[in-house]
């Protein structure tokens, strides 16, 4: 199997060069690659690399994620989680590939409080969800084709929250965190263990939109909590204690993109048709918390 891997560098990315990498030939491509192109922003060059390689599967890992910037980045976004989306399913399309891309919680409204369906409608609130709803519309005119929305990626590689977290905990007294969004934070490692099950059991009849994310749910201030808690028991140095971590609502935190407040995903159809058991958020939080401990204390 030859797989084209585009976004090498983001954090997914960064994972599935791993987990592909047991399936076949993997060329893994990001913005900076050459000769190859993989910088979704020059779309000819990209589909003149894509034509190159001659992929059984191409698996798009590169997005535009800045979502407040995109509120006055509008072109820019919809160019890369859009427009891109469009030359990646002709060209899958034109060597009769399969497309496995990635899609996000924010193409909800994010109201109630039941985890999303893939059959609930859609309804994003800001450009960054608008822009990921249309890559989705492109990508699912390829008939071969997988659609894996997730939500609160992280991991030890790239800029996530909870990393943001651990470093303001080891330079401030006191922090602010959002208790009234809801989600399950989930490991860039287990989105990317999870595509290569299912590019490894590719079929016709299981083409369409799927939800990968960890199992159960909590908000940004628990999560923080959790991962403040057992980065003490790993030793890692901070000025801050649990309990001085104050949980305010969302109208406190003033952002330029609205945030949805209900960022659950059933994942039940993805766990049906492949067979999987999705691990609980805490345990990938603690293992990237003690990953970085590692890191830190050896340095």
């Amino acid at each position: 199997m030859k797989i084209l891997l585009l976004g090498a560098n983001g954090q997914v990315g960064w994972q599935l060069r791993r987990s592909l990498s047991v399936l076949g030939e993997v060329t893994a491509l990001h913005r900076g690659s050459s000769p190859l192109c993989g910088d979704l922003t020059q779309p000819e060059a990209l589909a003149q690399a894509i034509r190159a390689v001659a992929p059984d599967v191409v698996v798009n890992a590169a997005a535009y994620t800045a979502v407040d910037r995109a509120e006055t980045e509008r072109d820019a976004a919809f160019a890369v989680n859009a427009g891109a989306c469009e030359v990646l399913a002709a060209e899958a399309a034109r060597l009769g590939a399969w497309l496995v891309h990635y899609s996000t919680d924010y193409v909800y409204d994010g109201t109630g409080q039941r985890p999303w369906r893939e059959s609930d409608a859609t309804a994003p609130i800001n450009v960054y969800g608008a822009s990921k709803l249309a890559g989705e519309q492109a990508v699912a005119r390829h008939e071969r084709h997988v659609i894996l929305r997730t939500c609160w990626v992280f991991d030890t590689w790239g800029q996530n929250f909870l990393k943001s977290i651990l470093r303001a905990a080891a330079q401030r007294d006191s922090l602010s965190i959002v208790c009234d969004q809801w989600g399950a934070p989930t490991r860039a490692a287990l989105i990317a263990d999870v595509t290569a099950h299912v590019v490894a059991r590719l079929r016709p009849e299981l083409a369409g939109i799927y939800h990968v994310a960890a199992a159960g749910e909590t908000n940004w201030h628990a999560y923080a909590s959790l991962a403040l808690e057992h980065a003490a028991q790993c030793g890692m140095p901070a000025r801050i204690q649990v309990g001085n971590i104050r949980a305010i609502p969302s109208g406190e935190y003033p952002v330029a993109a609205a945030r949805p407040a209900n960022s659950r995903l059933d994942t039940h159809k993805l766990q049906s048709s492949f067979g999987l058991v999705l691990p609980p958020w805490q345990d990938g939080v603690r293992a990237v918390v003690a990953e970085l401990a590692s890191f830190n204390l050896s340095g």
